[in-house]
């Protein structure tokens, strides 16, 4: 299963990148939870310095940017044959 974060504050590129996650979790069948994180200090914890931020499995996938759809798919493929 994978264990998708999506760090933000709830501005719009945040919320485009949580609907983008629940999108492609859905298109291609993974086993997966979304939990967008708010708190700034879990923020901080995780190494997030700009937001929105993608963690999957632990692992930092980017900061600051939306990743394509067709790069969000690779990832979370990627992370679902690594695990």
């Amino acid at each position: 299963m994978l264990d998708i974060k999506v760090f933000g504050t709830g501005c719009s590129n945040c919320k485009k990148l949580e609907d983008l996650c629940n999108q492609v979790v859905t298109e291609n069948n993974f086993d997966a939870s979304v939990e967008k994180v708010t708190d700034f200090q879990l923020f901080v914890e995780n190494g997030i310095l700009r937001t929105p931020g993608l963690m999957v499995n632990g692992k930092v996938l980017s900061q600051g940017k939306i990743p394509t759809r067709e790069t969000l798919a690779h990832w979370l493929s990627d992370s679902v044959n690594n695990n």
